[in-house]
């Protein structure tokens, strides 16, 4: 299970460079001009996840297998996108295929890097951005309207219902206001709407907020803006150096580490982002420990066991007899499989089981 997350942004604030990092791969081209990235770059991320090293110290296993994440490269929209302006509707077609948007926006000065709006101001690009989702979604909607008109006057089942909930979103959006924040966002009929046209503007957003050196330890006057506009909505802001970021592959935990120390920063901010965008997809991770691998399986918080199953191999879940079940920290604390199963630690659970984050798994299934 992979999906999909968006770096969108402005050209020139860091996108490229960020995925440069993200992906421990120079595979996305970064230059100092806008548009420098024309086809969308996809590349699987592996989750950061410690458990697995504990589990691997006790197990010693081949390999370690964490749990992954796809992130895409978008090239950097510009005012007037919707309308087809610089790359245009493409890239908000990308955008539309991926599950959510990370935002990075530029929070640095540097006369040496061109900024498209002539000069730093993060919540205005923000809003740069914002707006050209929001007019893609009412022409796209504004289409969906024409179809459920005809619909309704044809009395087609449901139709009236859905016309009806168009409407107050096309109302919503002509105000400026995202999908997202939509009063009626939980109705059925707007989430089958949503489903159908994947909506730009209801995408979860993270705001990847792209500073220098100086600004990893200290917030500086633009992350601070930057912040205080996201709360209003709900949204997160990550403080990431992209190009210290990039510095940092190929470095050793340790040497990471002590770098990051040494500009006043605990941790990557990417590590931080990748972990974020897990979360907020509502993705779990349950573990399977053995000699040949350590491993991370994904899966949607909330499944149970047979379709946690599923995702090892569909086998697993037609043929499903029960699980056996270790809690992470009772694997840990006990040393391993076998002295967890003397302490009593180990449950067998069957179908109805809804998996736990960290559970340690063993599947029981005829073929």
């Amino acid at each position: 299970m992979s999906l999909g997350v968006g770096i969108v942004g402005l050209p020139n604030v860091g996108k490229s460079t960020t995925f440069n990092a993200l992906t421990k791969a120079q595979n996305a081209e970064s230059a100092n001009y806008p548009f420098c990235t024309i086809e969308p770059n996809k590349a699987i991320v592996p989750v950061p996840d410690k458990r697995l090293n504990e589990l691997a110290k006790i197990v010693n296993p081949n390999k370690i297998q964490y749990s992954t994440i796809e992130f895409v490269d978008i090239a950097g929209l510009v005012k007037g996108a919707s309308k087809g302006e610089g790359l245009g509707n493409k890239f908000l077609s990308n955008i539309r295929e991926t599950e959510m948007i990370l935002h990075i926006v530029r929070c640095f000065n540097d006369e040496n890097i061109t900024h498209v709006e002539g000069g730093v101001d993060p919540v205005r690009d923000i809003e740069i951005i914002q707006t050209e989702l929001i007019l893609a979604d009412i022409e796209q909607l504004s289409k969906k309207i024409e179809r459920l008109t005809r619909e309704a006057k044809a009395n087609a089942k449901g139709a009236k219902e859905s016309l009806e909930i168009a409407n107050l979103l096309l109302a919503h959006l002509n105000d400026g206001k995202s999908a997202s924040s939509f009063a009626e966002r939980e109705n059925d009929t707007f989430i089958a709407l949503n489903k159908e046209l994947r909506l730009l503007s209801a995408k979860e957003v993270i705001y990847g907020a792209n500073v220098d050196e100086e600004g990893l330890s200290v917030d500086n006057e633009y992350v601070i803006k930057l912040k205080e506009y996201a709360g209003q909505s709900g949204h997160e802001v990550i403080k990431l150096c992209a190009k210290i970021e990039e510095e940092l592959v190929g470095l050793s935990d340790e040497e990471a580490h002590e770098f990051l120390s040494s500009l006043g920063a605990s941790e990557s901010g990417l590590e931080k982002i990748i972990r974020t965008a897990f979360s907020k997809l509502n993705l779990i991770s349950y573990f399977t420990a053995g000699v040949v691998e350590v491993r991370a399986w994904t899966i949607t918080n909330g499944f149970k066991a047979p379709k946690a199953a599923s995702v090892i191999h569909n086998d697993f879940e037609r043929g499903f007899i029960r699980v056996e079940v270790i809690a992470y920290d009772d694997y840990i604390a006990c040393g391993g499989e076998t002295p967890a199963k003397e302490a009593g630690k180990m449950r067998l659970e069957g179908k109805d089981y809804i998996v736990k984050d960290g559970d340690v798994m063993h599947f029981r299934f005829n073929v």
